[in-house]
């Protein structure tokens, strides 16, 4: 699909971000795009990001905030996709500031969708979360809120406005706050190794794997669909038990002598992970690495044939989630790990803390 950016002019908000910065780097070294242009409201990152990607003429980066509708319909003049990344993610902090999640995950949805609307733009994406499956807090619940803003908008849509869909995918392995450079930290002090319940299951995937299946759904996208990406699942003990087999050698620690410790679910936590519910199911299609899940209120003004190349089956029966999924082995969460470099080091990223807190209150 590289040739459908290409000559393309391409916005992505959140291009500090892990899923932001990552779709730079595809976008910019793997597609013939004219020209890509990244915002952020992290001042530094944002430099350093500008720094690693100085070598692509077509690339520039700009302080913006999804918060501010006007800044945004001045930057998306004559951009063809948008891609929106920016967000708030980390559940406990938006627990703690809801209001401030729903003006950056709600809000900000819907000033992406009014800039997008005015200029015009050809494609809009959104990425979503697992967390908006069932949500039991606020991140989920405004992920799930800007999910149907996006079909809404392309469902209210008259002549031919943007198509507007969303791409929704599990945990992103090696990402900074997800739990492997928490594992390794731990491994290097020697442990314990901390985890939350031994039953947990996780669908995982690598950012790479992740970011292109986001690029991809946006050339398949026709309106208000939500892609879910197909993704193996782990057990969370095989996780901790595997890496510290790999890594406590590396620190001159005796594997043997690192134990793990359960501390317990964390408020909103769910013991598995839902890609798709049950009602989903029944306006689903399958597809060879996505689910499609249809909008349940179809356009008004124009009528969309959901249909794609290699369609696996147009009817879906059980939810997606990692509970009813047969888990990796550890052999080969094993070599997903090494395949995908994460037990690497990240040397460009400072120190990630040991510590996983739980505040009550």
């Amino acid at each position: 699909m590289n040739d459908f950016f290409r000559n393309k002019r391409i916005l992505v908000t959140g291009a500090c971000g892990t899923v932001g910065r990552e779709l730079v780097r595809q976008l910019l070294e793997d597609h013939n795009v004219n020209a890509l242009l990244g915002i952020d409201n992290n001042e530094s990152e944002l430099f350093f990001l500008e720094q690693r990607f100085s070598k692509f003429p077509n690339a520039s980066f700009y302080l913006a905030d999804v918060r501010d509708r006007d800044k945004l319909l001045r930057m998306m003049w004559g951009t063809d996709v948008v891609f929106h990344t920016a967000a708030f993610k980390h559940v406990i902090l938006c627990e703690r500031s809801p209001m401030e999640a729903v003006q950056t995950n709600i809000l900000g949805v819907q000033n992406i969708i009014t800039a997008a609307s005015d200029n015009k733009v050809e494609r809009v994406i959104f990425t979503s979360s697992d967390k908006a499956v069932n949500p039991t807090n606020v991140m989920g619940t405004s992920k799930l809120m800007g999910e149907r803003l996006m079909s809404a908008a392309n469902g209210n849509l008259r002549g031919n406005g943007p198509v507007f869909a969303s791409t929704r995918f599990g945990n992103v392995l090696g990402s900074r706050g997800s739990v492997i450079p928490i594992f390794r930290e731990q491994i290097r002090r020697g442990g314990p190794v901390t985890l939350t319940d031994r039953e947990m299951t996780r669908f995982i995937m690598s950012i790479r794997d992740a970011v292109q299946l986001v690029i991809d759904s946006a050339a398949l996208a026709q309106g208000g669909e939500v892609f879910v990406t197909k993704m193996p699942v782990i057990r969370i003990t095989d996780l901790a038990q595997v890496m510290i087999e790999e890594l406590a050698p590396r620190y001159g620690k005796d594997p043997v002598k690192i134990h793990v410790e359960k501390i317990g679910v964390k408020p909103g936590e769910k013991m598995y992970e839902e890609l798709m519910n049950h009602e989903e199911t029944r306006r689903a299609l399958e597809l060879e690495r996505y689910f499609v899940i249809v909008p349940a209120f179809r356009r008004s003004f124009r009528s969309i044939d959901y249909r794609y190349p290699k369609t696996l089956s147009r009817e879906v029966t059980n939810p997606y989630h990692s509970a009813n999924e047969t888990p990796l082995s550890k052999d080969q969460l094993k070599k997903f790990l090494i395949s995908n470099h994460l037990l690497e080091e990240d040397t460009s990223e400072s120190a990630h803390p040991a510590e996983r807190f739980w505040p009550n209150g």
